[in-house]
């Protein structure tokens, strides 16, 4: 297994430069994560981008809608940013949620779903599934199909969309096409192989990730819970799954296990494996490999939304 050229050449720079989040507060590591951000001064263009407000339990939360330039009416995919349930926002994802807009095609909700330490677990998957009811319940008039939604994330954002389409089935509703998980948080297990081999030096480590999951979920009996840990869960009767893992990840194992899991249950499974990525590569625009994942990940999602 061989990192990625690109990567490798970056790799120091990016582990020596993380900021060490596990000595900080929430709106510590939220701070020191948003000065990082540039915004790209010249986007990749879509048809449209608009703003609005969707209902939760106690307040509103903010979701941006993305529609390429294809004639409708399109699939939809409701996405959750990555960022340890703690931090990024809209705009850290503006880029990924553009591009894969005009890649699908398809119109991207993007969620700012309620973040954590200050709401904590179940805040964020609620927040997700509520946002993903009002997209089907709205998709006629932002030119999508309801029969063709998926749901969506990296990181802690693929956790959130396992959980949706857990709490879809277990809710009756609404029905979901498929379930897009770029390297997902899936359980809070720091002892698998690819911790022990990936935890340190490879840009999230796994002092990190635990805190990550002390901000989201203190009580660690509810990490059992498969809103929570969907590896945890039932499977059956969930949506067909595009999962992407990347090699060099401390995640790596706990998303096989989860596409094991799903395919177990008979539910159909693509997987897009990228032994050379790095957890969050898809968010690295200067990366070749970033740019080969997005685009197979996106074929392989239009695929299932278009059976």
């Amino acid at each position: 297994m061989t990192l990625d050229p690109q990567i490798a050449d970056l790799i120091e720079a990016l582990d020596s430069g993380f900021p060490p989040v596990h000595t900080m507060t929430g709106a510590q590591a939220r701070a020191a994560i948003r000065s990082r951000f540039v915004a790209n001064p010249a986007p990749e263009p879509v048809a449209a981008v608009a703003d609005h407000q969707v209902p939760v339990d106690n307040g509103r939360i903010d979701v941006r809608v993305y529609r390429p330039d294809a004639e409708g009416p399109l699939p939809m995919l409701v996405y959750a940013h990555g960022g340890g349930f703690v931090f990024c926002d809209l705009d850290s994802h503006d880029g990924l949620c553009r591009n894969l807009a005009n890649l699908i095609p398809a119109v991207v909700v993007s969620v700012a779903y309620r973040l954590a330490p200050e709401h904590r677990w179940p805040t964020a998957p609620e927040d997700f599934y509520a946002a993903t009811c009002w997209t089907v319940e709205h998709a006629a008039d932002l030119g999508a199909d309801p029969a063709r939604v998926a749901v969506g994330g990296d990181s802690a954002g693929g956790n959130l969309a396992a959980v949706t389409t857990l709490m879809a089935r277990d809710r009756g509703g609404p029905g979901l096409a498929a379930q897009l998980l770029l390297y997902p948080v899936i359980s809070a297990d720091f002892d698998t192989e690819s911790y022990r081999l990936f935890g340190r030096g490879f840009y999230n480590p796994r002092p990190a990730l635990q805190w990550y999951w002390d901000q989201y979920v203190p009580a660690v009996s509810d990490r059992q819970n498969p809103y929570a840990s969907p590896l945890h869960g039932d499977h059956g009767g969930l949506p067909p799954a595009v999962v992407v893992l990347a090699g060099h990840d401390p995640l790596r194992d706990e998303g096989i296990a989860y596409a094991d899991a799903l395919e177990a249950a008979d539910v159909p499974v693509t997987r897009c494996s990228f032994e050379g990525g790095i957890h969050g590569f898809m968010t690295m625009p200067t990366l070749d490999i970033a740019h080969r994942a997005r685009q197979q990940a996106s074929r392989a999602l239009a695929d299932v939304l278009g059976r």
